[in-house]
């Protein structure tokens, strides 16, 4: 999710929703890994299409970096100048302070349908949907090929000893970032998140309470510490400046043994020749590779400031069209968020298509973000600032998630207060 940062493009045109000279204003997310393919020139095309069936309605699109994205909405929401639809990592929040239309106030009934369960759910705070789902993914750990072989590495690792063997054996053989290790602040906590569950943990239990200083989370960050980054095995970048996007790039670019990633790294990969595998993440010895995998869903919000419920809900429609949807999954790599689309990715014999299946057998097992949580915005900020320092070599693990599990309660009394 590479960007352009503060890409703004105002897309002329007009619509048919009643009302006349409407102006939405939408703040989208960057998933391009360069300017050639930013997501300005998806929702350009998007928009224009939208605008030439509705006279009178005026889509205004600005996309961002996801290192920008939510900080921007933050701003503009605090300033009173809300958007009318926001493209981001967390709804949950603005649920809780009554800024968001309920997606039942928009949606048609086939479109709100055809979102499946496990993601309409996830959509939820306090037991309506205000997120609504527009791109998911999941993760698995792509390995190189041509770099494994050169050092002697037969197999793909199934647990996290074999993973740290293969990257000893990757940097004796030279391998610049043996296991590239991404915890800056772009995505941080998606990688700590994937390696939480593969240690058996996660940042909640079933009830969904936050247990991000658990015994078991704790045991897996003083492992990465220690035998992973204490043993020079994550390249020359220490992991809490390393950004995800760079990662990627450094991948495509036959420098990284090993990384966890999901399908957007398919294309990245294969436009530099790059020949790889991708399996299940690693687990704990004795933790199966089935309770270890992860799911990220990002979410559209449409806040209510401006009023625009008729307009918004009709263009949202568009937005999740089959086609529109397909369009967009196929251009980033990304799994389709509705069953439609989902259905026809998996019945279609494109070979972009077949690449994706593994990823969308894994959805709807994985484990999501705790994104109905109005404490998840802020948490997850905590982490990209903060899980790097976990395990640099002076680093505390106990520290660093004990302080984020006390934030993580705070937030959640708070809440707890101010909803009665």
């Amino acid at each position: 999710m590479v960007s352009a940062t503060g890409m703004t493009a105002v897309l002329g045109g007009c619509g048919t929703t009643g009302s006349s000279d409407v102006t939405l204003r939408l703040v989208a997310a960057d998933y391009g890994d360069s300017a050639a393919n930013s997501s300005q020139k998806y929702w350009d095309k998007l928009a224009k299409a939208y605008e030439a069936g509705h006279p009178g309605v005026k889509v205004d699109v600005s996309v961002y970096s996801w290192n920008d994205v939510d900080r921007k909405v933050k701003d503009m929401v605090a300033a009173g100048k809300a958007p009318d639809l926001a493209q981001i990592g967390s709804y949950a929040d603005y649920a809780a302070a009554g800024k968001l239309y309920e997606a039942g106030d928009l949606l048609s009934i086939p479109v709100q349908a055809d979102f499946p369960s496990q993601l309409a759910e996830a959509g939820q705070w306090n037991h309506a949907q205000y997120g609504i789902p527009f791109a998911a993914s999941t993760r698995v750990l792509f390995y190189n090929k041509t770099l494994f072989s050169e050092a002697g590495i037969t197999t793909p690792p199934t647990t996290w000893s074999e993973l740290a063997a293969d990257a000893k054996a990757l940097k004796a053989d030279g391998v610049k970032y043996p296991y590239a290790l991404p915890l800056g602040p772009e995505e941080a906590q998606a990688e700590t998140m994937q390696w939480l569950l593969s240690g058996g943990s996660g940042y909640t239990d079933d009830t969904g309470s936050y247990t991000i200083d658990s015994t078991e989370n704790i045991d897996t960050l003083t492992w990465l510490k220690d035998e992973l980054v204490g043993k020079g095995l994550t390249g020359p970048t220490a992991p809490g400046r390393l950004n995800r996007a760079t990662a990627f790039a450094a991948f495509a670019d036959g420098q990284v043994g090993m990384l966890n990633g999901h399908p957007t790294l398919i294309k990245q990969a294969e436009k530099k020749g790059v020949k790889f595998g991708a399996v299940p993440m690693p687990a704990r010895a004795g933790q199966s590779t089935a309770t270890a995998s992860m799911g990220v869903a990002d979410w559209m919000a449409a806040f209510r400031q401006n009023g625009h419920a008729e307009q918004v809900g009709d263009f949202l429609d568009y937005v999740y069209s089959e086609q529109n949807v397909l369009a967009f999954s196929r251009e980033y790599g990304l799994l389709p968020v509705t069953t439609s689309a989902s259905q026809t990715m998996t019945d279609s014999t494109r070979a972009e298509d077949k690449q994706l299946r593994p990823f969308l057998e894994q959805l709807p097992t994985s484990e999501l973000y705790p994104a109905g949580k109005t404490s998840w915005a802020a948490i997850s900020a905590d982490i990209k600032k903060q899980i790097g320092t976990a395990v640099s070599p002076t680093g505390n693990p106990t520290g660093v998630l004990t302080r984020l599990q006390a934030e993580a309660a705070t937030a959640d009394s708070r809440t707890a207060a101010a909803t009665g």
